[in-house]
């Protein structure tokens, strides 16, 4: 029986999680608190700052007092750096910092012993926050992304409390980081809007992909080769303003096909060597909707489990479930993401009063939005504890109605995003497959897309890319009651068991997490209503 603190903080998206007696207790970014996205910001090596505001958040939900931690778990090995092999210069600090971090973790955690704090290597905290969090007893495990201490993969299998790796690379060879590379092309951040890439190769061909198959291939061991590419020869530097050309949205979408084909390649030989039915993954790679879709369509695996907090801010998480595991305890499945901070009623009803906010207390919040929604009405939705992890799963949501085509462009102009960004359906969960297929359903977490059926694209226009997919969320009566009687609410207005769901966010900022954070999107942009808690709060007019 344990008390383990999850931390990252070397890396972009620092974060904290608490996990007691193997079970998920509570776990937050520190860019909800800090405000900064990613954890990004003008001051020198502002990444790897410790996430304070979080370990604090996620003690406090504890009811833990940091003298009786068992461990704190850092997701990351300095033992594992190698700056030669890496060919990173700023590797040798990020070593000196982590090694340093049982001596800054007690300055802050005072009562700490600094014997109890624990380097986890970053990809072992990857896995685990996959196998440790997922439902399933015994499975395949895979982990992409752009790096840890000095590789981008690891593949092995999970039975019970034990995990064994099978296969890995060391850098240069990188998939996460070529796409990366190819976001930062395109004008983009990298280790930021690769979602953007993501979104617009549905709108090119991949012309470019005998080229890329031999620049990016799986080998017949396990492992991949990734070679250095010269993007200026496939298409000219983007100027990241949403203004791409064809040249851009063909090497999107061939840089993304050839990532899926390799992706296969790998399921298909740790299949081969594991002999499991279900494939868990993690890293930042799996939060690639599309190349999951396909995995689950065309690879071996009867089930492919997604962890949803899948980038670096998971390994938090992993990094407290894999010592959990260590110290003796068995893992407990995560039954839900909404793990971040939350407040009661009256305290959001303080709120409102030091805002000076006029309000209504409705019946019944989730009638009340589902008419606001009927009516053409954007709602921005914020209740219960935040999400961990960059999706919005209804806590702190943009709502829209799926029925005006122009609810797309106008949901993107409200977040200041390009309009080439599709948004996401929520859908009842008993209704989904009669609207969607090709993905796995139920699809809680917004992590595949689905093609939308026949009839359905017609009808729920603004939630459908142009590719003819969804990145589905079905919603559950027993997970998610309020937001289920909220969509049932709408499909009695509407006949649509589906409204649109996007982060409550603008462009460049995390996304909401606190009271006053919500009243001040909701100020700043032209949503029509915002309902905190049970409180309803209306534009002028509407």
């Amino acid at each position: 029986m344990a008390i383990v603190l999850g931390v990252n903080a070397v890396f972009h998206d620092p974060a904290a999680a608490l996990v007691v007696d193997g079970r998920v207790v509570a776990a937050a970014e520190e860019e909800r608190f800090s405000r900064r996205k990613h954890g990004k910001s003008p001051v020198p090596f502002a990444t790897w700052e410790l996430p304070e505001q979080a370990i604090r958040f996620c003690l406090e939900a504890g009811g833990v007092e940091a003298g009786q931690l068992d461990a704190v778990a850092y997701s990351y090995d300095p033992a594992l750096a190698d700056a030669a092999i890496t060919g990173d210069a700023w590797e040798e600090l990020r070593t000196m910092y982590t090694r340093r971090a049982p001596l800054f973790l007690r300055t802050m955690l005072p009562g700490l012993d600094p014997a109890r704090v624990r380097h986890v290597a970053h990809h072992r905290a990857h896995a685990a926050s996959a196998w440790a969090a997922s439902p399933h007893e015994r499975s395949a495990v895979l982990v992409l992304d752009g790096r840890g201490e000095r590789s981008a993969y690891l593949a092995g299998r999970a039975v019970g409390a034990r995990f064994e790796p099978l296969a890995s690379c060391d850098l240069p060879a990188s998939l996460g980081l070529r796409y990366e590379e190819l976001t930062a092309h395109l004008g983009y951040r990298r280790s930021s809007d690769e979602y953007k890439v993501m979104a617009l190769a549905s709108y090119g061909q991949p012309v470019d992909l005998p080229e890329f198959r031999q620049l990016m291939r799986a080998g017949e061991d396990g492992t991949f080769v990734t070679e250095p590419v010269d993007w200026c020869r496939f298409a000219p530097p983007g100027a990241g303003d949403g203004t791409l050309s064809e040249a851009h949205a063909n090497l999107a979408a061939t840089v993304q096909c050839r990532l899926e084909e390799v992706e296969l390649d790998l399921a298909r030989w740790l299949h081969k060597a594991t002999g499991e039915r279900a494939l868990t993954m993690a890293g930042g790679v799996a939060l690639n909707c599309v190349a999951n879709s396909r995995l689950y369509e065309e690879g071996p695996f009867d089930d492919v489990w997604v962890q949803p907090a899948a980038g670096d801010a998971g390994t938090a998480l992993g990094a407290a479930l894999a010592v959990a595991a260590e110290l003796g305890d068995e893992p407990e499945p995560v039954a839900t993401m909404a793990l971040g901070p939350s407040w009661t009623d009256d305290e959001l009803a303080r709120h409102l009063d030091r805002a000076a906010v006029a309000h209504e207390r409705p019946p019944d919040i989730a009638e009340a939005v589902a008419e606001v929604l009927a009516d053409d009405g954007l709602v921005a939705w914020f209740q219960g504890r935040s999400e961990f992890g960059p999706r919005a799963l209804g806590h702190r949501s943009l709502l829209a109605h799926p029925g005006a085509a122009f609810n797309t462009e106008r949901l993107n102009d409200v977040k200041g995003r390009e309009q080439f960004r599709p948004v996401a359906p929520m859908v009842l969960a008993e209704r989904a497959a009669e609207l969607f297929d090709g993905g796995p359903l139920p699809s809680p977490h917004m992590l595949f897309t689905h093609r939308v059926l026949t009839g359905w694209a017609e009808r729920i226009p603004a939630a459908v890319h142009v590719d003819g997919t969804a990145r589905v969320q079905t919603v559950s009566r027993a997970d998610e009651p309020l937001v289920h009687r909220m969509l049932a609410a709408f499909e009695r207005r509407t006949g649509l068991p589906v409204v649109i769901n996007t982060s409550l966010n603008t462009a460049g900022r995390p996304m909401v997490d606190s009271p006053v954070d919500a009243l001040e999107c909701f100020g700043s942009s032209p949503i029509d209503a915002l309902a905190l808690g049970p409180y309803l709060i209306r534009r002028a007019g509407r």
